[in-house]
């Protein structure tokens, strides 16, 4: 058996051919991809699609166990991208019939050729627990039934992120090209020839180990940054480098190396004011770079001020006189969503306007607003760089100062309606991250700011369950089933706890409930809003509709909406 790495890059009628038979290990995690990253592979495709008729697209790469010349292969590394990509094939299949549907199902699954050996069966199995769920409904196009699906009532994550992904990959694909089953087959036809993935395969799981540590590697390999000071330091004169150089270093140490690459990433944001397309390197050169007057006013002017303003954003230490305990709060706030999206027009500001305590304060607590509603609202990665990209153009071509402040970092009216309007949704079923920050901002704006979170140990409850049991107390308080599923997961009806589920005292009644897992014998939590529930005498729907109106009373105070 041969013992050699090897890796090719193959387009995704190859990837999904007879070639490859696809398991994922039950050691593997659950499939974890959300809407936020399916929507953004969807628009990254449909945008190349639309603007490079002729050029292929890389999708990145995948580390297999599989021996040469046998197709069974074991996915150490690439998970997440095969099963969305799966996914998406068999989304744009179900929307075909005849000839046409029958083609671009042999990406999802083995039709079988008895001449060859080879049985009917999918071409990718997920880890056991979703595999017949993925089967069934994805690879079977039975999405009508997928979507019939009530999401509560999915054994796991995973598969509610399959339906969720199902769902958003439908809207997409509707919304894009409407009936024109023309357009969608030459969409399909560009995901299969002209989007590729590096397939790295080896016959030994160490080595695929090894190899899957390499490509994820953090060690002190040659960076986009190290190119770049080549670049710069070498235009200076000899007699000034070994200044500009030890300069470079410091902010190079200040920063860690992994963040002087974050740092660069967001200065490339601030002058393209769009989404990253190509390799840092290519377009800090084009945008950055071929912008400054000279390298030393590069890392004077930009790059010095750039960096020290990342590192007050990234570890929330503004210093000043006055409102340094706000501001950073409000940076604490920023830096708990996930993503860093709002860096740039943060970094931007503070180097600009920085000095001022008061603009300051005022200016982040409106982007602190602007991320959470792109938070909540579930904006992906694409409709936040561009929102975000219009406060950095306004900073950068528009004199603006605590008298005449920037305005695009205000929310827009529609952007309030819609903000005011998920508040009084269905909290629970945003992703954890999400509901989290959600709630524990609100229990901040109860204290006054006043209390600290350890995220790591929060777990979110329902006070009235999710299951009511016949006969059961929460039955005769709640006895409109409609009315139960239309309150159980709202803002109202949640409290944040510091200890681990019990799934017994989700159905306790409410008063033994209080006593038992909300609070203790002494009737109070370290959170504001569960010990406001520890004080409520009853749980009834009048109850839990005026807690509601409390509640988003206090965020649209705090939140200015």
């Amino acid at each position: 058996m041969s013992k050699k790495i090897s890796g090719a890059e193959y387009p995704l009628a190859k990837i999904f051919s007879s070639d490859f038979d696809y398991v994922i290990p039950s050691y593997q995690r659950p499939y974890a991809w959300t809407v936020d990253q399916t929507s953004e592979l969807f628009d990254d495709l449909y945008d190349f699609f639309l603007k490079e008729p002729e050029d292929t697209y890389f999708l990145g790469s995948i580390v297999l166990i599989k021996e040469e010349n046998k197709p069974s292969a074991e996915v150490i590394d690439g998970q997440q991208r095969l099963t969305t990509l799966t996914l998406l094939l068999s989304a744009i299949t179900a929307q075909f019939g005849g000839e046409l549907k029958a083609d671009f199902e042999n990406y999802i699954r083995e039709p079988g050729r008895a001449s060859q050996g080879l049985k009917p069966k999918p071409r990718l199995a997920l880890r056991e627990r979703d595999r017949e769920f993925f089967a069934d409904y994805v690879q079977g196009l039975d999405f009508d039934g997928l979507m019939a699906l009530e999401p509560a009532q999915l054994d796991n994550e995973s598969q509610r992120n399959l339906q969720a992904n199902a769902r958003l990959l439908l809207a997409r694909l509707a919304t894009s090209f409407g009936d024109d089953v023309d357009a969608k087959c030459a969409f399909g036809a560009f995901i299969v020839q002209r989007c590729f993935l590096v397939a790295v395969s080896t016959p030994s799981q160490q080595s695929a180990f090894r190899v899957f540590s390499v490509l994820n590697s953090r060690g002190l390999d040659l960076l986009p940054t190290d190119i770049i000071k080549s670049d710069v330091i070498g235009r200076i004169s000899e007699a000034r480098q070994d200044a500009f150089t030890e300069k470079w270093e410091e902010l190079e140490v200040e920063t860690g190396r992994g963040g002087f690459v974050e740092l660069f990433g967001h200065i490339r944001t601030i002058y393209a004011r769009a989404k990253a397309k190509r390799a840092l390197l290519e377009e800090f050169r084009e945008h950055v770079l071929a912008s400054a007057t000279s390298p030393e006013a590069l890392i004077d002017t930009v790059i010095e001020p750039y960096a020290d303003a990342y590192l007050v954003a990234k570890n929330s230490r503004y210093l000043s006189t006055a409102n340094a305990d706000e501001i950073n709060g409000l940076l604490r706030w920023l830096n708990r969503i996930d993503n860093a999206d709002w860096l740039p027009p943060a970094i931007l500001f503070l180097a600009q306007k920085g000095a001022d305590a008061e603009y300051t304060k005022w200016f982040f607590s409106r982007l602190e607003r602007l991320a959470a509603y792109m938070h909540v609202c579930r904006k992906n990665v694409n409709d936040r760089i561009e929102r975000y990209a219009t406060i950095v153009g306004e900073l950068k071509d528009v004199p603006h100062s605590a008298a005449h402040p920037a305005s695009l970092v205000e929310l827009s009216d529609a952007e309030r309606e819609e903000f005011s309007q998920a508040l009084d949704g269905n909290i629970y079923e945003l992703t954890p991250r999400r509901r989290n920050y959600l709630i524990l901002r609100l229990d901040s704006f109860f204290a006054d700011g006043a209390a600290t979170y350890d995220p790591t140990i929060l777990t979110i409850e329902h006070v009235l369950p999710q299951t009511v049991s016949a006969g059961s107390e929460w039955e005769r308080a709640w006895p409109d089933q409609d009315l139960r599923a239309a309150w159980v997961h709202r803002l109202a009806n949640l409290v944040p706890l510091n200890q681990r589920r019990n799934s017994q005292a989700q159905n306790f009644d409410f008063a033994k409930k209080k006593t038992a897992y909300f609070g203790g014998t002494k009737g109070v939590s370290s959170y504001v809003l569960t010990t406001q529930v520890l004080k409520t005498p009853v749980w009834t729907p009048d109850s839990v509709k005026k807690r509601q109106k409390e509640v988003l009373d206090v965020l649209a105070e705090h939140w200015r909406l």
